[in-house]
């Protein structure tokens, strides 16, 4: 039965973990249910989860006899293997025809466009669809559904309806949630081969670790699990159409009362909003059946320390522990090497040589070192202070005859939007040669012009088609994710008419957070009057074996942790200029001004005599000494 206020219809939606599940839940208060097939999705850790393609075809007529809808979960980042082989579970579906597909990779909404397929797009949490230019740019591509980002408020919400109220949005409501912002947190896929954007996470984020010099073991980053029922009255007047329940891992027993608290609540406020109120008892019971402490999340402001359970007493048994990254063993690097090597050459001519800086005297050093590429990073780590224009114009100068590039933030919202469109006129009338965007609305918002925009390396790109998806929407290169594995690294460069870089020295922010670490250590959050602790330098979290990794604050307040070895590819750089590469990156917000010329001149002359270049373990003394880091090759799994 459709069920409508304020003249947009409410949906409660519940997950579905197996068909057997599916059965027991089917004639709840649920309206429609999300599941996924035996692949593509992002609940693959367990064999004996999620329904073959018999079971979802019946669970869609099953579920379509009661008036009720199914959307698929296709939501995982993708290879070019599975994308190829995803063709003929699409066809099944256009068959069987489920009410919509639930999308993360932009390259699966342009295979399915390609293909002429019949089915209808919806953008899953892990799309991050946190800004009002990403909505449209979803309106734009055909999607009828954003799962906004778990990091946005009912605000944001609000304001999205006002400016595209044909969209529909759905939002989280109940379960399980993450620390870091949806598709960001690389480090289970850099660690274990196993990435949370493939539906695999071994949950870093719920480890324990001690914070800065002297700390206490704690569980800094374990996110208490969200919970709504108490604020149904501000959801169903945000906006919202699908009201949504994580727990595709939960059984039906649990998900049943879940689901009736919800659905009687729902009903209750439709039908008379300003009689309702909160059932006390069943406020009490939700609580006191709870698995992790309980939270509003995102839903009202940015959370702070009331968000995560520090203590960690109620965390259920993580299935992972800490874990050395990976080091430069010569064994490693010859498979490595072999595995890389390619079949023919596809020749680029040499790769350019792209250098991320954190301040104006890192950039100079950059040109010293012989970068070709100048890389301005727009969410600058503290305590350094953001680039003005004043040191852009002094930037380009010192860089005459090399090409200047400003590195938009990953996240874009009100404030960053509105700075960026102040920014963009400033870069074009210095003549800086373009942009790095972060996220989609980037793009969509504003190229335009002369301008080259680029693509960064959290656009999660992972095969040739999603390549190919950016690249008609005006990128002029990509770059890789760093959780590529060895055959998702040649496969995409192989495959690709898109020219994709490479970071192959540096440490990427392998977490990307809204929650302010260093603030909530102290109470606070990072919209509170700030006392400016993380001015003083990165906060060390330091895991069980000792390892610390560091964890910067931008300007904006975001939390940047990195890994605490360097990335290192210096050992398979010419078999990557081999296979197409464009440009290799180093990601040097962390150096100091004499680390980033040293580091950037030891790759300038490898680069400059690649067909000749040999790697031998000096080159890794040379690195960690010029650098005071370990050298890793963190990622290129097998």
């Amino acid at each position: 039965m459709s069920r409508i206020f304020n003249g947009r219809e409410i949906e409660l939606l519940a997950p579905v973990g197996t068909f057997e599940d599916f059965k027991e839940i089917l004639n709840s208060g649920a309206d429609a249910f999300y599941m996924g097939g035996k692949n593509f999705n992002m609940r693959i850790h367990r064999k004996d989860h999620n329904l073959t393609d018999e079971e979802l075809e019946q669970a869609i007529n099953m579920a379509h006899e009661r008036g009720k809808k199914v959307y698929i979960t296709f939501n995982n980042m993708m290879s070019s293997g599975e994308m190829q082989e995803s063709e003929v579970f699409l066809r099944f579906l256009e068959r069987v025809q489920p009410d919509a597909l639930i999308i993360q990779d932009f390259g699966a909404v342009k295979l399915i466009r390609d293909l002429g397929l019949n089915l209808n797009m919806h953008l899953s949490v892990m799309a991050n669809v946190h800004n009002l230019s990403m909505v449209k740019l979803a309106k734009a591509l055909g999607v009828t559904r954003v799962v906004t980002s778990r990091e946005i408020s009912f605000y944001d919400i609000k304001s999205f309806v006002r400016e595209v109220p044909e969209m529909e949005y759905e939002y989280f409501i109940h379960g399980d949630m993450c620390s870091v912002h949806g598709s960001q947190c690389l480090y289970s896929g850099m660690l274990f081969g196993k990435s949370s954007n493939r539906g695999l996470c071994m949950k870093p984020c719920r480890w324990p670790y001690e914070i800065g010099e002297e700390g206490t073991k704690s569980y800094p980053l374990a996110v208490k699990d969200m919970c709504l029922y108490r604020h149904l009255p501000e959801l169903l007047t945000s906006g919202v159409n699908s009201f949504k329940i994580e727990g595709r891992m939960r059984g039906s027993e649990y998900l049943l009362s879940i689901i009736d608290y919800y659905r009687e609540a729902i009903d209750r406020f439709i039908e008379d909003p300003t009689g309702y109120s909160t059932d006390e008892k069943r406020s009490r019971d939700i609580y006191d059946s709870r698995v992790r402490n309980l939270s509003t999340a995102y839903a009202f402001k940015k959370p702070g320390a009331s968000n995560i359970d520090i203590t960690g007493e109620r965390e259920p048994r993580v299935f992972s522990r800490a874990v050395e990254e990976f080091d430069l063993r010569q064994e490693r690097i010859s498979e490595i090497k072999e595995l890389l090597k390619p079949s023919a050459a596809k020749s680029q001519g040499k790769p350019k040589l792209a250098v991320k800086v954190n301040n104006l005297e890192a950039l100079k050093k950059a040109c010293d070192g012989g970068a070709d590429l100048l890389y301005l990073a727009g969410e600058v780590f503290r305590p350094d202070k953001p680039f003005r224009k004043q040191d852009i114009k002094e930037a380009m100068e010192y860089a005459a005859g090399r090409k200047l590039y400003y590195v938009l933030p990953r996240m874009t919202y009100g404030r960053q939007s509105a700075e960026l469109a102040h920014l963009i006129p400033v870069l074009k009338e210095l003549g800086a040669a373009g942009v790095v965007v972060g996220n989609a609305g980037e793009l969509y918002e504003f190229h335009a012009g002369s301008l080259e925009f680029r693509g960064d390396f959290n656009l999660n790109i992972y095969n040739e088609i999603s390549a190919g998806f950016y690249k008609e929407h005006g990128l002029s290169s990509v770059t890789l994710s760093v959780e590529a594995d060895v055959k998702v690294v040649k496969d995409t460069l192989t495959k690709s008419d898109t020219p994709i870089e490479i970071i192959v020295q540096g440490a990427p922010a392998v977490m990307y957070l809204e929650h302010c670490l260093a603030a909530a250590e102290h109470g606070e959050t990072s919209n509170d009057y700030c006392s400016d602790y993380c001015m003083a330098g990165p906060l060390p979290l330091k895991d069980e074996n000792g390892i610390v990794h560091s964890v910067y604050s931008d300007q904006y307040c975001k939390n940047h942790i990195i890994p605490a070895r360097d990335l290192c590819y210096l050992p398979v750089l010419k078999e990557l200029a081999g296979l197409g590469a464009s440009a290799f990156r180093i990601e040097a917000q962390h150096y100091t001004p004499e680390q980033v010329e040293a580091v950037t001149r030891i790759y300038r002359e490898s680069i400059d005599s690649i067909e000749t270049f040999q790697w031998n373990p000096g080159y890794e003394a040379l690195l960690s000494e010029k650098t005071n880091r370990k050298q890793g090759l963190q990622s290129l799994n097998f």
